[in-house]
C-alpha cells in the first residue's frame, strides 16, 4: 500500500468512525476505487486495526468521564455503600459490548467475506437510513411543541445497555454503521440526544479496541507480507486526529440539530455506489 492510499483511508476512518454513516462501509468503497482486495486477509485486518487510532481518540478525550466509571465500578465492587451511578454504568458499559464481542467471533469469517460486497455496503446504507429517520423524527428533544421527558446519563438502565448492546451487532454489516446503530437504538428507548451520541462512544471503545488489537496479533504476518505495518501506523495515526475533531464537532453538531444531513448523505451514498456497480465502473467484490 502506497503512503498516500494509507493517509487517504486514514482520513476517511478518523472522519466516519463516530459519525452515523459507517466507517468500514466507507473504508470498502474507498479501498475498492484504489483497487485493493477488499476481502483478503491483509485488508480486512488493516481496516479492522486503524479504527483503533480513532478509538485512541475517543478514550482521550472523554479520559475523565472513563476514570470516573471505572473507579466508580471498582469501588462498587467492594464496597456495596458505593454502587452508585457510575457503578450502574460501569456494568452498563461492560454488559452493554459483550454481544457484538460474542456475534463477531461466530460470525468472523461472513464479516470478513461475503458482508464485504458493495452490494451489501450500498444496501445497508440506504436501509438504515429509514431507521436513523424514524429515530430522529420520533425520539427527539428538538420539537419544543412536544412535552416529551427524556431520560439522561442517571436514568440508564441494564436493559438499555442490552438493547444499545445488542443492536450495536447490526454495525457488523458494512454500511450499517455502529453509531447510527447504538444512536438510533438509545433515541428510541427515550434517551436524550446528547447522552445517546457519549453513550455510542462509550460502548465502542471496549469493541474496536479488542477488534483491532485481536488483529495485530493474529494477522501480525499477513500485514507484514501485505499492505505493510508502515502504511497502517500511517493510517491509524492519521485517524486519531482526524477523529478527535471530529468528535469535538459531533457532539455540539447532535444538541441541536436533527440527522437529516446524514441521512441525505447516506441515502445519496448508497445510490452512487449501487451506479458505480451496475455501469462497471467498480466490482462489488
Amino acid at each position: 500500500m502506497s503512503w498516500l492510499v494509507a493517509i487517504v483511508l486514514g482520513v476517511v476512518e478518523g472522519l466516519t468512525e463516530f459519525l452515523p454513516v459507517s466507517s468500514t462501509g466507507h473504508l470498502t468503497i474507498v479501498e475498492k476505487l484504489f483497487g485493493l482486495s477488499i476481502d483478503s486477509s491483509d485488508i480486512t485486518a488493516f481496516t479492522a486495526i486503524i479504527q483503533v487510532g480513532a478509538i485512541l481518540a475517543a478514550i482521550i478525550y472523554f479520559w475523565s468521564d472513563i476514570v470516573r466509571l471505572a473507579v466508580g465500578w471498582f469501588q462498587g465492587l467492594f464496597h456495596a455503600d458505593k454502587r452508585g451511578t457510575n457503578y450502574r454504568l460501569g456494568w452498563s458499559v461492560i454488559i452493554g459490548s459483550i454481544p457484538i464481542g460474542i456475534v463477531g467471533l461466530l460470525f468472523q469469517k461472513v464479516i470478513e467475506t461475503t458482508l464485504r460486497s458493495l452490494w451489501v455496503v450500498a444496501i445497508a446504507l440506504i436501509v438504515w437510513s429509514a431507521v436513523l429517520w424514524f429515530a430522529d423524527r420520533h425520539a427527539t428533544n428538538l420539537d419544543h411543541s412536544k412535552t416529551v421527558q427524556l431520560r439522561d446519563e442517571s436514568s440508564l438502565t441494564m436493559l438499555d445497555a442490552i438493547v444499545i448492546g445488542c443492536t450495536q451487532c447490526l454495525a457488523l454489516v458494512p454500511g450499517v454503521s455502529r453509531s447510527g446503530a447504538t444512536i438510533s437504538a438509545a433515541l428510541l428507548r427515550g434517551i436524550d440526544r446528547t447522552t445517546a451520541t457519549r453513550w455510542s462512544f462509550f460502548l465502542g471503545i471496549p469493541a474496536l479496541t479488542l477488534s483491532g488489537a485481536m488483529q495485530a496479533v493474529t494477522q501480525y504476518h499477513t500485514i507484514s507480507t501485505g499492505v505493510g505495518w508502515g502504511p497502517t501506523i500511517v493510517a491509524t495515526i492519521i485517524s486519531f486526529g482526524v477523529a478527535y475533531a471530529a468528535i469535538a464537532w459531533l457532539l455540539r453538531f447532535v444538541a441541536s440539530n436533527r440527522f437529516t444531513v446524514f441521512i441525505v448523505y447516506r441515502v445519496l451514498a448508497g445510490l452512487v455506489v449501487m451506479g458505480l456497480i451496475v455501469f462497471g465502473v467498480i466490482h462489488a467484490v
